[in-house]
């Protein structure tokens, strides 16, 4: 989240929530009816007092919420007023600064609320989501489409060679101008009175989709009769089975939640095969079966209205638009890397289902692989062939050792920085924690929230998010948090993780620091507003230091007796970390290419709702993959990327992971973990935000063009 003129629609699209949101009908004249009086003691209204402008979240009230939205879009326009209003010739000092400054008021509400959307939120913050979308829409359109607005910045842009900007503000300046363009400021009224009409339904369709995706989650969880079934799982996990049935009032029943992703945790040790077929067709079912959540008519909905706008804006379907400013330029040059490596990545992907295929064949079982088989037969063919089991790493991986032993102790190696935990700050869930984050001199740097647990309150996955932005301009520091999925243990029990767990939270770390050490003028280029395409980056080069021997070594400890995971488990476990990787590779190419191919279309292409699977099924078979055998990471109606931020952008993750193996290598080349190189990445990159192009700062810090043999030399693809 960000300050920034084009903020609030990105906010309105991208964020989801949990709760049932039968509950929305006539919200907006529900809420406004209690929450008419905007109060004085409002929180949103004044700029919070605590440290670095962290958020009141003990004063902080439903309430709240909509008054602050409406104040905020209120006062910003009031302030685009007085750009406008002006008689002085336009000018970066009297034009670019003000509006960058605009709207703080609004930034403060938002970033809260869409955090609580995603991270703890209700059937009233759903109806206040659903409800403040499509203004947020229409209030970007007014700032967006203000023609006196627009004439003053084309000015200063058709003048900026003679303006004498230093470097960074001549970026903001190409930003804006380029912004308001690609918002359709040179359609003429008519076109701009369409455009106005796609963005507000596209904010109530994301808002809706965002929470059919989550209902959905909790609708398709998976009821077990008896304990018999759950053979396989350890006692942790069924006992919380157990405890996920009572609170849903199915006492003597057990409840197996569902993730995001197509997979499920628990398919890899459910010993029972039909309550693994259960378990992941409820999962590839989700939005496509009938009922409530059914989300096919969205997606063809939403793409059709994406399609649309793309072309009355010039070009020629909705990719094309999404990767003019970034990185990757066009969809041909994504296209080709997918497809350079979608081939090897599917043979490797057969070549170990046929070691599966023998796995079962010894179990009795005849026929194909399925979905339901590839994570149970895997690990069986994991322990065989490196005679390791992922669930012998869990005890040598307990949260608090990760978290304090692992992330922060490789970023005091790396950058010198330190962590302090405090108890003072308020927070808006129990288990959420904060620490101080100061610099290697010992100055203040940010503040850090960690939530780890998963709850029904709270969307899958993993994610950050900023409650404060750095800029220099605005004398802010970030407030950044990192949000897991972890499921909680029962009261008294360790938090003992998966070594997918490990790597998730070092990877929201990187996208942490990515955050804290911006150090830019405007928060409009600050931290991890970059590229899409590049935002992934840094967040993936930081996943190294999970297996990195010196950071392993220090986290990795048994939670009981402190001794150190055993050398000969650690070396098999590094040693069986290129295992599956033909699968892991497949299922994360297949929802980048079915995100691709959907934004590539024009409007007469788009498929219509009744057809939308069989396009999916038809764009994966092209690739040569199957469904039933090998689904991909997400399908279009749980594919909340595509239908969020990250449309014609799920490629963002490949695309820049080639990046990080190249850096990867850069670092083990030049010494690996020391000072010398975590201050270099810094500052020649992980500090500078957007305030240069992406791929300069890159080649700066690399001192050379990104090389892709390190990336698949890592995926076993070459």
């Amino acid at each position: 989240m960000r300050t920034g003129i084009i903020a609030c629609m990105a906010a309105a699209l991208l964020l989801a929530a949990c709760g049932d949101n039968r509950k929305t009908a006539n919200a907006d004249e529900k809420i406004t009816d209690k929450a008419a009086v905007m109060s004085a003691e409002n929180p949103f209204f004044v700029v919070s007092n605590l440290p670095m402008r962290y958020p009141h979240f003990d004063q902080i009230r439903e309430e709240h919420y909509l008054p602050a939205f409406e104040k905020g879009m209120t006062d910003q326009l009031t302030e685009i007023a007085d750009i406008t209003g002006q008689t002085a010739e336009p000018s970066f000092a009297n034009t670019i600064v003000p509006l960058e400054m605009s709207g703080q008021l609004l930034n403060r509400v938002q970033t809260v609320f869409f955090a609580m959307t995603s991270a703890n939120t209700n059937d009233r913050i759903q109806a206040i989501e659903t409800a403040i979308a499509p203004k947020l829409s229409a209030h970007s359109d007014k700032v967006l489409l203000n023609a006196a607005l627009f004439a003053r910045v084309k000015q200063v842009y058709q003048q900026r060679d003679s303006a004498g900007l230093d470097p960074e503000s001549m970026r903001l300046l190409e930003k804006n101008y380029r912004d308001f363009v690609r918002a359709g400021a040179l359609l003429n009224t008519r076109q701009q009175e369409q455009l106005k009409q796609f963005n507000s339904e596209l904010a109530e369709l994301g808002t809706k989709f965002s929470q059919n995706v989550l209902n959905e989650v909790n609708a398709k969880a998976v009821v077990v009769d008896s304990k018999d079934e759950l053979a396989g799982l350890g006692d942790a996990e069924i006992k919380a089975a157990a405890d996920l049935a009572v609170t849903r009032k199915l006492p003597g029943k057990y409840v197996i939640a569902l993730v995001n992703t197509s997979g499920q945790p628990l398919l890899a040790s459910l010993q029972n095969r039909a309550l693994r077929q259960r378990l992941m067709e409820a999962s590839l079912a989700r939005g496509s079966s009938g009922g409530d959540y059914d989300s096919r008519q969205l997606v063809s909905r939403i793409a059709l209205l994406r399609a649309q706008r793309a072309q009355l804006l010039g070009y020629a379907n909705h990719a094309t638009y999404q990767l003019e400013d970034q990185t990757a330029r066009t969809p041909d040059a994504v296209d080709r890397r997918l497809k350079a490596m979608m081939a090897p990545a599917i043979r490797n992907a057969k070549r170990e289902a046929g070691d599966l295929q023998k796995a079962m064949q010894a179990d009795g079982i005849k026929g194909p692989v399925e979905a339901w088989d590839w994570a149970y037969y895997t690990e069986k063919v994991r322990k065989q062939r490196f005679s390791f089991d992922e669930s012998q790493l869990r005890p040598y991986l307990e949260f608090n050792n990760v978290l304090q032993k692992g992330l922060f102790y490789a970023a005091g190696q790396i950058y010198g920085i330190t962590f302090s935990e405090r108890r003072d700050l308020p927070v808006y869930q129990q288990d959420v924690r904060v620490f101080d984050v100061s610099d290697a001199d010992g100055s203040p740097l940010g503040i850090l929230l960690i939530d780890p647990y998963a709850r029904p309150s709270k969307q899958g996955g993993a994610w950050m998010n900023e409650y404060v932005t750095q800029s220099e301009l605005l004398g802010t520091q970030s407030v950044v948090a990192n949000h897991y999925n972890i499921p909680k243990p029962p009261a008294g029990e360790p938090v003992l993780l998966t070594y997918d767990e490990v790597t998730t939270m070092f990877h929201e770390f990187g996208h942490a620091l990515h955050s804290l050490f911006s150090k830019v003028n405007y928060q409009t280029l600050a931290g991890t507003n970059v590229p899409r395409d590049f935002v992934e980056y840094p967040s993936q080069v930081n996943e190294m230091w999970a297996s990195w021997p010196a950071v392993l070594k220090n986290y990795a400890v048994h939670y009981q007796t402190g001794e150190p995971m055993p050398q000969q488990l650690l070396d098999k476990a590094l040693a069986a970390q290129k295992f599956n990787q033909g699968f892991a590779t497949s299922e994360q190419l297949m929802a980048t290419l079915t995100d691709m191919a959907l934004h590539e279309l024009t409007p007469e292409q788009v498929p219509t709702a009744d057809k939308l699977m069989k396009f999916e099924a038809d764009v994966l078979t092209a690739a040569g993959a199957s469904l039933s055998m090998l689904p991909p990471r997400y399908r279009l109606t749980y594919f909340s990327h595509s239908m969020g931020g990250y449309s014609a952008g799920y490629y963002a993750y490949i695309w820049s992971e080639v990046l990080d193996a190249d850096t990867v290598e850069w670092f083990k080349h030049n010494g690996g973990m020391t000072r010398t190189n975590g201050q270099h990445f810094r500052d020649t990159l992980l500090s500078r935000g957007n305030s240069e192009d992406a791929m300069k700062l890159y080649v700066k810090f690399r001192g050379a063009e990104p090389d892709v043999k390190p990336l698949l030399e890592r995926r076993g693809l070459n």
